[in-house]
């Protein structure tokens, strides 16, 4: 497995998981189950089961490379790419793609979040390693679609033909963002539509390939970083890079239009926990609903069907309360219908205007 790297993108602020999910320290870098991991640490956990450690990259702003060596404290300098500015998934693919393809030319790589859960990590790795030799041998762009279980308009969707690769990798149709209700069930009745994960399996010159055709101005940026990268000109050039590139993902810029993706149907219980919602679906109930984390110091009366996120030394008393939100973190208690959650990124914007960036 020399020839393999993982990429694992942790530069999102998770605004939707305001007040506990700060720009300071976002979701990734929090226990939000409360299985004594980060989401990040359990991301890292997953991968150095099947790749080297020393070829597992980190991709984040460059105002949380401390927090990653606190987290991940086998990870090395080299390993983490601080990017300048937020600029999307495809400029940091295009830098960690280019970064690796100087060490190793024939590298296999694994691009994935930092911040999903996945419940059963033996499927999960067993998907990649069949991933990996698919993209290998047939020089393709692969992404895992997860097999859907409702009509779900927080996730984007990928359509897929009967055509197959070695029988199990699709040919891509068509990738859809989120979608309106109506939209998501019909694609749920056809069959044929998988939930996006953003997870993604190429070799590095297949990517580096598909961003020469399609994305040819941000390729040949990073391309003339080729001799700066894993030397102490690195950063610099990245500074004066990223304000080059243009905000797009690499859903948009190149998998909706290169003519070699395919996808694999999986089922690994995936969640991008991207709401307290998905948490709450996922997270252990008492016998009215309710789900508390942690549960040490507090006492519900008359109260059901409530996701409750509060600090562990604090006492909390909840009377009346149902299908409700009630998370306290960093000085800011949140109470919120659970039906509204949609609403948590204008209370944020909300709450930037009025108050700053104190906040936030």
């Amino acid at each position: 497995m020399k020839n393999v790297f993982a990429v694992i993108m942790a530069g999102g602020i998770g605004s939707r998981f305001w007040p506990i999910s700060r720009t300071s320290h976002p979701k990734q870098f929090i226990d939000i189950l409360g299985t004594g991991r980060t989401l990040i640490q359990s991301t890292y956990d997953r991968f150095k089961k099947l790749i080297p450690e020393e070829n597992i990259y980190i991709v984040t702003n460059e105002i949380y490379t401390g927090i990653i060596k606190e987290q991940l404290p086998g990870i090395t300098d080299q390993q983490i790419l601080a990017e300048p500015v937020m600029r999307n998934t495809a400029p940091c693919i295009a830098y960690a793609c280019h970064k690796i393809y100087v060490s190793n030319p024939d590298a296999a790589i694994v691009v994935a979040p930092s911040d999903h859960l996945i419940t059963d990590p033996e499927e999960f790795l067993k998907n990649i390693s069949a991933s990996l030799e698919a993209a290998i041998e047939h020089n393709c762009l692969i992404t895992l679609g997860i097999k859907p279980s409702r009509p779900d308009t927080g996730y984007g969707y990928i359509q897929y033909a009967s055509k197959t690769l070695n029988e199990n990798f699709h040919k891509v149709k068509t990738f859809t963002e989120k979608p309106g209700i109506e939209l998501a069930k019909t694609f749920i009745q056809s069959g044929d539509f998988l939930w996006n994960a953003g997870i993604f399996v190429w070799s590095v010159k297949a990517i580096l390939k598909a961003f020469e055709n399609y994305l040819p101005e941000m390729n040949d940026i990073f391309k003339e970083g080729e001799g700066s990268y894993n030397t102490p000109n690195e950063q610099t050039f990245i500074q004066n890079a990223y304000y080059q590139c243009t905000n797009i993902s690499i859903d948009y810029g190149i998998m909706e239009k290169a003519d070699n993706v395919y996808v694999l149907p999986t089922d690994f219980g995936w969640s991008d926990l991207g709401t307290w919602a998905s948490v709450y679906e996922l997270t252990e109930k008492d016998y009215v609903g309710n789900a508390v984390i942690p549960s040490d110091k507090v006492i519900m009366y008359d109260s059901s069907n409530c996701m409750v996120n509060v600090p562990s030394n604090k006492l909390v008393i909840l009377k009346g309360l149902h299908d409700y939100i009630v998370v306290e973190a960093n000085n800011t208690l949140m109470i919120c219908p659970k039906d509204q959650e949609q609403n948590v990124k204008q209370v944020v914007a909300d709450v930037k205007s009025k108050f700053g960036v104190e906040f936030i």
